[in-house]
């Protein structure tokens, strides 16, 4: 197989995928037919026939891992690890239940990421399906523009010395413009990662606060049996709700990503 179909694929995977929900939704309201595809096993015309059969195969086999790859190439990595972190910190650890909080994250994720996928809507998606033969593009040249908006999100979002901290492992000499998926993908999640536990020390430390007291004030009341967190939680969820959490800490995540 040549090499050249990896960085083919790669892009598919990190760029066409998270538009398919606005390209079934557009074929639904415009009548647009969805192309089919069809996988057989049988004896090749060529040796051309067989490079795409396997060009097919190995992009279904990506595909099985693109979920992951997607989310890890979007603000969904953040946003959930900081919601995990305020149940900790509450002394909550199943409330919200896990169906709530990834729930909540994946429709942020889809606030945050909004104008970076109406783009490449916009300037990558509906050229590739437009009916106007004058406006129609090809898949390559789809990618490439689909590509440019979210390289912009993901390296707005990546500190400088995690992009350099790959770009010297690898030995690879590129500006922030050029710089290759390959690198700049991790670069970007460990940035993602840094961030959220940033947030999360800065949401343990008031209710650390209120632990403490209520540990000090039992145990100067000589109530050593009665464990801390019975009388800490009703009083860390009563600071949380009057402090309207919920909404500042949604509008902290949502600030982070301007």
């Amino acid at each position: 197989m040549k090499k050249s179909i990896w960085p083919q694929i790669l892009r598919v995977v990190l760029v066409i995928l998270p538009v398919l929900l606005a390209a079934v939704a557009y074929a639904q309201s415009s009548g647009t037919t969805v192309p089919s595809l069809n996988v057989k096993l049988g004896s090749g015309g060529s040796t051309d026939d067989v490079s795409t059969s396997l060009q097919i195969l190995a992009l279904l086999t990506v595909l099985s891992v693109a979920p992951a790859i997607l989310i890890l190439t979007t603000a969904f990595t953040r946003i959930v690890i900081i919601f995990s972190f305020v149940r900790s910190a509450l002394g909550t650890p199943t409330i919200p239940p896990n169906q709530v909080v990834i729930g909540l994250s994946l429709f942020l994720t889809f606030f945050v990421m909004g104008p970076t996928y109406k783009e490449i809507n916009d300037n990558a998606l509906q050229p590739y399906l437009s009916q106007d033969k004058t406006k129609k593009i090809t898949l390559e040249e789809a990618t490439k523009r689909a590509e440019k908006p979210l390289r912009a999100f993901m390296l707005k979002n990546t500190y400088s010395k995690d992009l350099k901290m790959f770009l010297d492992i690898r030995g690879e000499k590129a500006t922030r413009e050029d710089v290759s998926f390959s690198s700049l993908v991790p670069a970007f999640v460990i940035s993602e990662l840094k961030t959220a536990f940033i947030v999360g020390f800065y949401i343990f430390v008031p209710f650390l606060i209120i632990d403490l007291i209520v540990a000090s004030g039992l145990m100067s009341m000589g109530m050593m049996m009665l464990p801390p967190t019975v009388v800490s939680l009703p009083a860390k969820l009563l600071v949380f709700v009057l402090a309207d959490g919920w909404s500042m800490l949604v509008q902290t995540i949502l600030q982070g990503y301007r």
